[in-house]
């Protein structure tokens, strides 16, 4: 059970616009910066990240087949934008774990609650 789209949508209306201006500056939380599929348009999303300094996970709260999801796999990476730095990541691919053996112990616990057990892996493009 991921975050269902009633709450997505509500999120991306009212917590996101919130979250977005603090999420680059927070540990744990990144923006990612990633192009429309059809439109061409540059979107930000929120998220948490996991990982560094060379491989990056996010967990799929919303499931595999969010926007901003397929749109990093669409164009083979993003870039996130995480303390202050800007890090441009390649070669995204989905994960199911149900173990959520990439996540911090205290992540896990949290993220067995909510059902999420897709994640997002990442490598930086240096």
């Amino acid at each position: 059970m991921v975050l269902s789209k009633r709450v997505a949508r509500f999120n991306k209306v009212a917590t996101n616009r919130v979250l977005g201006k603090a999420a680059p500056r927070l540990p744990g939380l990144a923006m990612v910066v990633h192009q429309g599929r059809t439109s061409g348009r540059r979107y930000e999303t929120p998220v948490n990240v996991f990982g560094g300094p060379d491989n990056y996970v996010i967990a799929l709260t919303y499931g595999p087949d969010a926007d901003w999801v397929r749109n990093v796999l669409a164009a083979g990476g993003c870039e996130i934008v995480s303390k202050g730095e800007t890090i441009r990541l390649t070669d995204p691919r989905v994960v199911h774990d149900e173990a959520r053996t990439d996540m911090p112990k205290r992540a896990r616990f949290l993220l067995a609650r909510f059902g999420v057990s897709d994640f997002l892996h990442l490598r930086r493009a240096d």
